[in-house]
This record gives structure tokens, sequence and C-alpha cells, in this order.
């Protein structure tokens, strides 16, 4: 499945997540002429003011987890929180509707499969494992694209949305 950046030609979006999300479901929303809910993921360091935030893909794929770790060598502050944003525009012209997860917690040493992204540098506040090394109920249940994915659903659930139909034949 191809990210709506590759598929309709989205430019690599650049400033603070909630704006690159939101940017991104305006110009997605214009081109299929209709509501779209996009996506996006980052991880912010506390002792670099949020970097590098919504490049992290970029981060890690120059640098690596042990590069991630290095960043910080320098800081005391480990801290970091990993955030996820979901806008919803409701078609073009609209504007989106934001939903934001939050976990917190530290950057560590990777530990764990190297399935997915950053999750084995990423221990979560209140437990010893890292995304990576926990069980993917576990991960789903608290990570910040399932409270950002909660947040989603409940705005569907109260939402009194109505389906149009172009069933002209």
């Amino acid at each position: 499945m191809s990210s709506p950046r590759e598929q309709y030609g989205v430019p690599e979006l650049q400033g603070e997540p909630e704006y690159i999300s939101k940017e991104k479901a305006r110009i997605v929303a214009s081109q299929v002429n209709g509501p779209v809910l996009v996506e996006d993921t980052c991880l912010c360091f506390n002792a670099l003011k949020g970097l590098p935030g919504p490049y992290i893909k970029w981060f890690l794929e120059k640098i690596g987890h042990e590069g991630l770790n290095n960043l910080l060598k320098a800081y005391e502050d480990k801290l970091a929180f990993a955030m996820c944003i979901f806008s919803l525009a409701l078609g073009p012209g609209e504007e989106p509707i934001t939903f934001v997860g939050k976990t917190t917690r530290k950057i560590m040493p990777a530990r764990g499969p190297n399935d997915f992204g950053w999750d084995p540098v990423f221990q979560p506040d209140g437990f010893e494992q890292t995304y990576a090394e926990m069980p993917k109920s576990v991960k789903n249940e608290i990570s910040h694209r399932g409270k950002a994915l909660a947040l989603v659903k409940e705005h569907f659930t109260s939402a009194s949305y109505t389906v149009q139909s172009d069933d002209s034949t």
C-alpha cells in the first residue's frame, strides 16, 4: 500500500507535526475531491527541542538506532515522546480536524527485534520493555497510534456524518 505522498504526489512537507498532518489532509482532499484521513508519526527528543520529530524516518534511515542514541550522548535528558497525528479533511477547502496521541518515556540502546522503525529504542513510561520487546497487543493498547486511533473512533462514533451516493445508474 502506498502512502498518500507517493500515491498523490504530496510534497515532503516541512514544519511542525500538526501543520504537516493538516497540510497533507488538505492536499489529498483536494486531489480526491472528497474526505480523507491521513496519519503522521513523530519521535521527539526533549533535549533536542522536539527533533527529529516528523523527520524521524530520514534520521533513522541515515544514522540507525545507534545514531539516534548518539544524538543524545551529550545530554542528561534522554526523555522523548512518540506522537501520532491523524487529520481528517471532510473535503476540499474544509479545515482538517486533528487527533493527537502521545506516549512518553526515554530513548534506550536498541533492544528487541528490528521489525518496525524505531521501536527498539523507545521504552514507554511504566514499562521495562521497549516497543520492540513487548507483545504487539500491549504495544497497540498503549502506543501513540493507539491513543490517536481511539480519538478518531470516538469522533466517528459521536459524529452524524451522512454518506451520499452518486448512484444514478
